[in-house]
């Protein structure tokens, strides 16, 4: 456990505060999914559209994580027969990303839930999540969970309460900055200030 008071986060590392949530019963009555973004699993594995969703999604919010696996690596998660990936579609278009983990059933994992930025407000992230829980829940899981960060949507926290979420921990990450990787443009993520690129 870190004690009280400010810690150096070295140049080229970002820092976020990760708060976890979770649901150990389905909502009373869950909303008819939406008509307007149809959603549909993705099959193969498409590696290549994983990643380009992904991208379209993340990038604002620096996520990374998918981005510096392998093919192999990558594929044998979202290949993997309890790993099911979503994808909605809005102007004949990918723009949105759902993914369910049942590896450590009777736990289920939201392990990534976002859609691109012009959608933001529209009522596209509610249809995913109205399809993660349908689709969560139909499955009988003692408990659903989730996280989001710090480098996330400002909005996304209170989404996710209000969908009937509960906080249950937090904790800090810190990475190499992506952007200086190489895995992400250096344009992405412009609200969070690049630090340690040599000048």
């Amino acid at each position: 456990m870190l004690p009280e008071g400010y810690f150096e986060v070295a140049a080229g590392q970002i820092a976020a505060v990760v708060t976890y949530l979770e649901m150990r019963q389905p909502p009373p009555e869950l909303p008819e999914p939406s008509l307007a973004f149809p959603i549909e699993r993705l099959t193969g594995p498409d590696l290549e559209r994983y990643r380009r969703v992904f991208r379209a999604v993340g990038e604002d919010w620096l996520w990374f994580s998918r981005l510096r696996l392998s093919d192999d690596e990558l594929a044998a998660i979202i290949g993997h027969p309890q790993i099911d990936v979503f994808l909605l579609r809005a102007d004949n278009r990918d723009q949105g990303i759902l993914e369910l983990d049942r590896r450590a059933f009777p736990d289920i994992e939201i392990t990534f839930l976002g859609v691109t930025a012009n959608l933001v407000g529209q009522g596209a992230g509610h249809a995913l999540m109205v399809h993660a829980q349908r689709q969560a829940w139909s499955h009988n899981p003692t408990r659903l969970f989730l996280h989001t960060c710090t480098l996330d949507h400002p909005k996304a926290l209170a989404f996710y309460q209000r969908a009937g979420f509960v906080p249950y921990r937090r904790r800090i990450e810190v990475a190499p900055d992506p952007r200086l990787a190489g895995l992400l443009p250096e344009t992405a993520a412009p609200t969070i200030p690049l630090l340690g690129k040599a000048c």
